[in-house]
């Protein structure tokens, strides 16, 4: 597989997993996971983590897997490239693993004394990364390793992080965020 191929099987199969964070914000408010629970003198997670925004962000991501599943073959051809359909465990475990990604950095953010909206480098970029990849091997293993090969797996962790921070850095230019990052 050359580069253009690698990474763009590496996008197009974390799609679904880049969807959810955004929608959670979107969908987000309601009761906190953590439930005002503290530990020690921080809270477990914060107000930013949410049952609503976790539904939601989980529902938006797999619906996106599926719409890209639907497609799939048409843009495979457009591109001339193989890119992969999403079976439903593979969709739910690349969503639901990038929203449990993001509810473990806030605990570790909560835990190293950062405040809600605080950068953590690295963590920031790659948190729900690791989660979507931990679900999708664990919900979908055959599909799961097929799909992300090792050259895949480097690409998502060089394009992601390039990715987040651009993304990140348009949504603050226009309003959207509050932070840059």
């Amino acid at each position: 597989m050359d580069l253009l191929a690698v990474v763009a099987t590496g996008v197009w199969a974390m799609l679904p997993a880049y969807v959810p964070n955004n929608a959670a914000v979107l969908a987000g408010g309601g009761r906190p996971i953590d439930g005002g629970r503290t530990l020690g003198d921080a809270r477990l997670l914060g107000d930013g983590k949410t049952w609503r925004g976790t539904l939601a962000g989980t529902l938006a991501g797999t619906a996106l897997a599926l719409a890209l599943s639907a497609v799939a073959p048409a843009v495979s051809d457009l591109l001339g490239l193989p890119l992969p359909s999403f079976p439903l465990p593979a969709g739910v475990g690349l969503a639901l693993g990038a929203m449990l990604g993001d509810i473990g950095a806030s605990f570790l953010k909560r835990r190293s004394g950062r405040e809600r909206g605080a950068a953590f480098p690295g963590l920031d970029q790659l948190d729900f990364v690791v989660g979507a990849l931990a679900c999708a091997f664990l919900f979908a293993p055959g599909w799961a390793g097929e799909t992300f090969t090792l050259p895949v797996v480097a690409a998502v962790l060089v394009v992601t992080p390039l990715l987040h921070v651009g993304t990140n850095a348009i949504a603050y230019a226009l309003g959207l965020k509050d932070e840059p990052w």
